[in-house]
């Protein structure tokens, strides 16, 4: 039936479903997440996205494709993670996970094992958020952990990873956060003086990552590609 239904359409269009890519999300519940998963499934690029998540979404598409797990359950799903990209925007906080191994778990462990899983069942490319000044050498445990998150998944050899790392996220945010309010407000006029090799540090919205971490993927060449501010924005005008 499928077949049939390829040889009615034109070529082209035929040429196009044959293109289309399967893409899996993890941590498509939080800030960055949820804006990637709408960019992923509205994306004519992407046939079927699956997102692994702690508990159901509020949303549904013809698309979607939800899986219902976490760091302890995740190998038991594994025969369902087949897709040719995964992306991992997952992230802890003190306020959801203080203690140290429960935030090193989510922060590092967890991505480095979906991507661990994905790559074995045939991922081609990693998308992952970190931070940035991400370094496994840094004295700062935040920075730190991050960087050896992208140590972790560098090392698994994918035909492509690409790395973001944005310094403070801006947008309005579902969970309340009132202590990050005022830094947002500061990083909202300094931006304008981040200019030169400080421009890294510049905030930049969530939704503005989440599509450029989908328009990364339309034209993939470097092995490991990494994204600050300007990488991000310039990936905007795609």
């Amino acid at each position: 039936m499928a077949t049939e239904q390829i040889r009615e359409q034109p070529p082209h269009c035929a040429e196009r479903l044959m293109e289309m890519k399967k893409a899996i999300i993890f941590g498509a519940s939080g800030f960055v997440g949820s804006h990637l998963l709408n960019e992923l499934l509205n994306s004519p690029d992407y046939e079927q996205v699956t997102a692994i998540v702690r508990k159901s979404l509020s949303i549904s598409h013809p698309k979607l494709n939800t899986l219902i797990g976490d760091y302890s359950s995740l190998p038991a799903l594994e025969s369902q993670i087949s897709a040719d990209e995964i992306f991992i925007t997952l992230g802890a906080t003190r306020a959801t996970s203080p203690e140290k191994e429960k935030y090193y778990q989510v922060d590092h462990d967890y991505p480095v094992l979906a991507a661990r899983i994905a790559k074995a069942r045939g991922a081609r490319s990693v998308f992952l958020v970190t931070a940035v000044g991400a370094n496994p050498r840094s004295r700062i445990s935040y920075v730190r952990t991050k960087g050896e998150t992208e140590r972790d998944i560098i090392a698994l050899d994918f035909e492509h990873t690409h790395i973001f790392r944005p310094s403070m996220i801006m947008g309005n945010r579902q969970e309340n956060r009132p202590l990050e309010k005022p830094f947002i407000k500061i990083w909202s006029a300094m931006n304008p003086i981040l200019v030169g090799k400080i421009n890294r540090y510049r905030g930049i919205a969530g939704e503005d990552i989440a599509k450029a971490m989908k328009n990364s993927a339309i034209n993939q060449s470097d092995k490991l590609k990494v994204y600050h501010w300007k990488e991000m924005k310039d990936l905007l005008q795609r």
